[in-house]
């Protein structure tokens, strides 16, 4: 205890540091702010009574989690920061199949970055629009949710501006924390958002179990709690070192040079390099089916299998939604991961790895490692994926089931250690002891992983 409260001070003797987190817990408290702020004309109890019949078993429940309780609020920042998200997700992708953004990305460096940005927000506007748009519809669609005397025109309008406006102050309060606070910004806002349905959630499971008389059940759910997190910081943590060295340099100025033997080091390759990406992506898929058939008529939509597909606590969604995630980490892992580039990296480095030629036997074999590396990081994936049925299915509420895998949790335990990272580094400079006295937290050392950029 005593380390912790020494290293608490270490921290608030900084004065950049100690800014930074006030700054960043300024901007926090501004975006939970906006949470609770109604847009006009809307009655969110008419909102909250719809959300409480349809339960937290559709894309509705998952969004409203992600947004903190805006989204049942029917808040300004109802939309949160997904639709940039979403833009940022298209980008990207657009990255792997057009050359035009496959040269901003690779090639054109600060100015390159500054335009996708550029890009990034006006397609955020637009996404923000049709999302808006959808949304209000829904709201119209509930009984009682809007103001009978309010004209539609003044509805759809203003509301429509209100929304957008605040899905852009919310991605301009993630850039400032990014500039001006501690951590990345925008990760740190999704956080927030999951973390503030945890409270409500905790307590209403604990009531639960009291009125059952099992508070020993719960003491077991926090332990599960407990393993799950660990596990998830060890997935995102883990890394296979790939060994390499430089070659030798002569030192001397005469016919006599000696030769020094080459540095060391390793490249340390992801076993989730895929991140979340997957499970958003096969998340993305699962909803489709019910879409699409909405579009034609409720009866279809609501109909035998289709209806299973819209319930994340049924088996036939869990077993889709398995298989999903783990093709989409292959598929995710082998777009961000270039093992060309590696093996063209440690060539110009003049470094290689130990028994393996330069070029493309280098290449291959990054390329084998990485296939083998990914499956034990795609099944855990998978299966951190659907645990949140898995619990659920003993009892544990649907909210506080969420915690316990998918996205979630994930994101969670991203953000913090990444935060908890940066906050070292500030330690670190200072020549003060890090946050923890053995391990290390990510990017404390070694070459950058693969599976970011480099």
């Amino acid at each position: 205890m005593k380390k912790f409260i020494d290293t608490l001070k270490n921290i608030w003797s900084i004065t950049e540091l100690r800014n930074r987190i006030l700054f960043t817990l300024f901007i926090l408290a501004v975006f939970r702010f906006g949470s609770f702020v109604v847009l006009p004309g809307v009655n969110p109890e008419a909102l909250a009574a719809a959300a409480a019949q349809r339960g937290a078993n559709d894309i509705l429940g998952l969004i409203n989690a992600f947004t903190g309780g805006a989204f049942n609020n029917a808040a300004v920042f109802a939309l949160g920061i997904m639709p940039y998200i979403t833009a940022s997700i298209i980008i990207q992708l657009l990255g792997f199949a057009v050359p035009y953004f496959q040269r901003l990305q690779q090639k054109e460096g600060e100015s390159g970055r500054k335009k996708i940005n550029q890009i990034t927000r006006f397609l955020t506007v637009l996404i923000t629009l049709v999302q808006g748009g959808g949304y209000l519809l829904m709201i119209k669609s509930t009984p009682g949710a809007v103001d009978a005397n309010l004209n539609p025109s003044i509805f759809w309008f203003s509301n429509l501006i209100i929304l957008s406006t605040g899905t852009v102050f919310a991605m301009w309060l993630g850039e400032k924390i990014t500039d001006r606070g501690i951590g990345n910004g925008i990760s740190l806002l999704i956080m927030v958002g999951i973390i503030a349905t945890l409270p409500r959630a905790f307590f209403a499971e604990l009531q639960t179990q009291l009125n059952q008389t099992s508070i020993i059940v719960f003491i077991v759910e926090l332990v599960v709690l407990f393993m799950v997190v660990l596990a998830s910081v060890l997935i995102v943590q883990g890394v296979r070192k790939i060994p390499i060295q430089f070659a030798k340099r002569m030192v001397g100025r005469t016919s006599g040079n000696i030769p020094v033997s080459g540095a060391r080091d390793y490249i340390p390759l992801k076993v989730n390099a895929a991140g979340v990406m997957p499970i958003i992506f096969a998340q993305a898929i699962m909803f489709l089916p019910g879409s699409i058939a909405g579009f034609f008529s409720d009866e279809a939509a609501n109909s035998g299998l289709l209806l299973q597909l819209q319930n994340w606590k049924s088996l036939p969604y869990n077993i889709i939604f398995f298989f999903l995630v783990v093709i989409f980490t292959y598929v995710y892992t082998a777009l961000l991961v270039n093992p060309q580039q590696y093996a063209e990296y440690l060539k110009r480095q003049n470094a290689f790895i130990p028994g393996i030629k330069p070029g493309k036997s280098t290449q291959d074999f990054i390329d084998n490692l990485t296939t083998r590396v990914t499956l034990p990081g795609s099944i855990f994936l998978g299966l951190i994926s659907v645990f949140p049925a898995m619990v659920g299915a003993f009892g544990v509420n649907d909210a506080f089931a969420i915690f316990f895998g998918g996205t979630s949790l994930l994101i969670m335990v991203g953000v913090v250690l990444d935060t908890l990272q940066q906050v070292e580094s500030h330690l670190l400079m200072r020549k003060y002891d890090g946050l923890v006295k053995s391990g290390r937290l990510k990017g404390r050392s070694g070459m950058q992983p693969i599976g970011t950029n480099m």
